[in-house]
C-alpha cells in the first residue's frame, strides 16, 4: 500500500510554521486532485490549500485550529488503485501510541517559559481552570516540545480523575533536578536557589481592567518583532525633504489619472519609484546577512505595509519594483492593499521582499523608528506631509515661502550597513523625491 503524505506548505519565505482553520475533507473521503484540503493561517496569509494526488484520506494528523511547522505532515492520502490492507493496522498501532499514559512527571524537564500555545489548547486549558505556571509545566510531545490537543486532553482528564497530582510531581521533579546539578559539579558548596524561568514580569490585574488574548496573527506580529530587535542592530537615520514639487505634480494630475487609470494617485508610488532607484546605487541596502555573509538581492522587491481593518498588518510585495513605471507602480500598490484588505494575497504576493516602505504619515505622524522586516536589513518610514515656513534661495537672494516638507526615517541593520552608508542612501532618496519629476 502506498500512503502519500500531505505537508504543512510553506506560504512565505519567513513563515516557519501555519494553523489549520479549517478541513474542507474528511477521514474516509475520496479526493481529487486539486481538490481543496483545508484552509491554513500564517502572520502573513491565510489560504486554501488543493491537494497535489488523487485518492483517499485515511488519516489527519493535525486536526482544526492546531499548529505544525512547515514541512510537517499533517495528513496522509491513500492512492488511487492502492488497497488499504495495512490501514487497520496503523490506525490501531497508532490507537495504542495514543491510548498510552501521558509522559511520566518524573521526565518532565523545568517549565518552558517561552512555549507557544495554539488557540485550541489554550481555550480547553482556559475551561478547565489551568493557570499559566501550571500549563507550562505540562510535558509536551509536539515539534519542538509544543503542547498538542492530545496532551492537554489527557492531562485534564488525569487531573479531573483524581488519580495522580501531575502539576505537584512535575514540581517537585523539577526542583530535585535543579538542585542535584550543582551538587554534582560542586559538592563542597551549598546549592544555590533554583534560577527564576525567563518570562516577562506578571503584571496584576486590577477590577474593572479587560485582560484580552491576542489572536494567533498578532502573536507572531509580537514574536516576528522582538526576533528582529534581537538579530538586527538597529539604527534609525532622520531627514527632513523639501516634497513642494511632488505635491504640485499631484495636485496637477490626480484628476486626469483617476479618470484614466480608474484609481488614485497618492504619493506612495513615487516614494517607491524614489527608493527603487537609490537601491540600484547602493546594492548593499538590497541584502540579506546570512551568518558573516553578505547576500546581495538580484531583484529590488518592495515591501509595502498594509494595515488590515482588525488592526493587524502585513507587507505584500510589489516584485522588480524598479522595472515598473508610475502607473504600474501605482496599480500594483493599489491592487496588493485591496487583496490585503480582503484576505486575498496569495503566497507569492508576500514574500521575496528586500526592502521595506511603512507610512506613518497617514495617520499623520511626522515620522517614526520602525523596525526591520527580517531577512532585509532596511526599512523606510515616510511621515506628515505639511506646510511650513522656509528659507528659499533664489537669484535675489534668500526669501521666507511656504513649503511642503515631509520627515524620512531609515532603520537599518548596523552589522552591514554604517552611518555613512544609510546616511547617503537615505540623502539619495530625499534627492529623488525634492527634484521630482514625472
Amino acid at each position: 500500500m502506498s500512503k502519500f503524505e500531505i505537508k504543512m506548505p510553506k506560504l512565505g519565505e519567513s513563515i516557519t510554521e501555519g494553523t489549520i482553520m479549517k478541513w474542507s475533507v474528511k477521514k474516509g473521503d475520496v479526493i481529487q486532485e486539486d481538490e481543496v484540503l483545508f484552509e491554513v493561517s500564517t502572520a502573513k496569509v491565510s489560504a486554501e490549500i488543493p491537494s497535489p494526488v488523487a485518492g483517499t484520506l485515511v488519516e489527519i494528523l493535525v486536526q482544526e485550529g492546531e499548529t505544525a511547522p512547515v514541512g510537517a505532515v499533517v495528513a496522509l492520502v491513500l492512492l488511487e488503485g492502492e488497497t488499504d490492507d495495512s490501514v487497520s493496522t496503523d490506525d490501531q498501532n497508532t490507537a495504542n501510541k495514543e491510548s498510552a499514559e501521558p509522559v511520566p512527571a518524573q521526565q518532565t524537564e523545568a517549565p518552558v517559559a517561552d512555549r507557544w500555545y495554539s488557540p485550541v489548547v489554550l481555550r480547553l486549558a482556559n475551561e478547565a481552570g489551568i493557570q499559566q505556571d501550571e500549563l507550562n509545566r505540562i510535558p509536551g510531545t509536539g515539534f519542538e516540545g509544543r503542547l498538542s490537543k492530545k496532551d492537554i486532553k489527557d492531562y485534564i482528564e488525569i487531573k479531573q480523575s483524581g488519580k495522580t497530582s501531575v502539576a505537584r510531581k512535575e514540581t517537585k521533579t523539577a526542583s530535585e533536578q535543579k538542585v542535584a546539578v550543582p551538587q554534582e559539579s560542586k559538592p563542597s558548596t551549598t546549592a544555590a536557589p533554583a534560577a527564576p524561568a525567563k518570562t516577562a514580569p506578571s503584571v496584576p490585574v486590577g477590577a474593572g481592567d479587560e485582560v484580552k488574548e491576542m489572536n494567533f496573527v498578532r502573536r507572531i506580529i509580537a514574536d516576528r518583532m522582538v526576533e528582529s530587535k534581537r538579530i538586527s542592530p538597529h539604527v534609525t537615520t532622520v531627514i527632513e525633504v523639501d516634497v513642494t514639487k511632488l505635491v504640485r505634480w499631484r495636485d496637477k494630475h490626480k484628476d486626469d489619472f483617476k479618470r484614466q487609470e480608474g484609481i488614485n494617485l497618492t504619493y506612495m508610488p513615487a516614494f517607491v519609484e524614489a527608493v527603487s532607484k537609490a537601491l540600484i546605487e547602493f546594492p548593499q541596502v538590497n541584502a540579506s546577512v546570512d551568518g558573516y555573509n553578505v547576500i546581495l538581492k538580484k531583484n529590488i522587491n518592495v515591501g509595502i505595509a498594509v494595515s488590515l481593518n482588525d488592526g493587524n498588518l502585513i507587507v505584500p510585495v510589489i516584485h522588480n519594483s524598479d522595472r515598473l513605471s508610475l502607473s504600474g507602480l501605482a496599480h500594483s500598490i493599489d491592487s496588493l492593499a485591496l487583496k490585503a484588505r480582503a484576505n486575498k494575497l496569495s503566497a507569492d504576493d508576500i514574500q521575496g521582499g528586500t526592502f521595506t516602505i511603512t507610512n506613518f504619515g497617514s495617520f499623520k505622524n511626522i515620522f517614526g523608528t520602525p523596525i526591520i522586516n527580517q531577512p532585509e536589513v532596511a526599512i523606510l518610514a515616510v511621515g506628515y506631509i505639511e506646510k511650513k515656513p522656509a528659507v528659499v534661495e533664489t537669484p535675489e537672494g534668500d526669501v521666507i515661502a511656504i513649503r511642503h516638507k515631509m520627515y524620512l526615517s531609515l532603520s537599518y541593520d548596523h552589522r552591514i550597513i554604517d552611518g555613512s552608508l544609510g546616511g547617503a542612501f537615505l540623502k539619495r532618496v530625499a534627492d529623488y523625491l525634492e527634484a521630482w519629476e514625472a
